[in-house]
């Protein structure tokens, strides 16, 4: 499932090249998680004026309204000039004149929803639930240890449930608390605040470096510009079961969260 930094990776991609675009028309393939909310023709003639991010959604700002865009699990975005003709798994074409914006997305757990503005209740649905950004500067230390403190789950859990803070993916937060050499399944009520203060560091470095590496590219991830990420190959635990650490070449281990697999090391990571 494409997470926080390949989120922002695509919307890097395009967000310049599609400032200011007129759109010309609107196609939408097969139905998606949740229903566009609006005739396709009625955004013809309005402008993109810029795209920002909400953790996984990628807000499209028109000058009167904005798309909210998610990527589902197996979904990917694709900017250029002119597509090819739209194939089974391709259910957005946003044609403007400065080129045509697709959805690309086999499962179709992907969306695109209209909203009149990001506080309507179509977009507060979606958005209103989410934790504090991660790097955007305002995730502070003592707001996160605050909202730890309130949540028996194990640690692991809690950062993918968003609330606290938000886009630390299942891939990440193992990644995350090794470097914070955390054990995954620690209570997040138990962690001391020195504990906490590593993680919060953490999360910061890991989400930024993986932006900085375009994402990781596990399955079938690509940015709007066609191009792989790189994070995967650098990862400490994630996908190294039965591997040696990198620091201690004791085997990682994984087991399953929430039917999520979670990979750390027994030596390194303290409960």
């Amino acid at each position: 499932m494409p997470e926080l930094p390949e989120v922002e990776v695509t919307r890097r991609s395009f967000a310049e090249r599609i400032a200011q675009a007129r759109i010309l028309a609107m196609h939408m393939g097969k139905p998606l998680r949740w229903p566009l909310g609006v005739s396709p023709q009625s955004l013809v003639g309005r402008t993109v004026l810029g795209v920002r991010r909400r953790g996984k959604y990628l807000l499209l700002d028109l000058d009167e309204g904005l798309l909210l865009v998610h990527l589902g699990m197996s979904g990917s975005l694709n900017f250029a000039p002119r597509q090819d003709a739209a194939g089974p798994h391709d259910h957005m074409d946003l044609v403007t004149d400065r080129g045509v914006l697709r959805l690309h997305d086999p499962r179709r757990f992907g969306a695109v929803v209209w909203a009149s503005s990001q506080s309507a209740p179509e977009a507060q649905k979606l958005l209103s639930h989410l934790g504090v950004e991660p790097l955007d500067g305002q995730f502070e230390v003592a707001a996160f240890a605050e909202g730890l403190k309130k949540r028996q789950s194990a640690i692991k859990q809690v950062l993918l449930a968003g609330d606290v803070v938000v886009g630390v993916g299942n891939i990440y937060a193992s990644e995350c608390l090794f470097l914070a050499r955390i054990r995954p399944t620690t209570k997040a009520s138990r962690l001391s605040r020195p504990r906490v203060e590593r993680l919060h560091a953490a999360i910061v470095q890991v989400l930024n470096r993986a932006v900085a590496q375009g994402g990781s590219s596990l399955k079938d991830f690509v940015n709007a510009e066609g191009r792989t990420g790189y994070f995967q190959l650098e990862a400490a635990v994630y996908g190294r079961a039965g591997e040696p650490c990198r620091v201690c070449a004791t085997p990682i281990k994984s087991l399953l969260q929430g039917q999520r697999s979670t990979f750390f090391c027994p030596q390194c990571q303290k409960p």
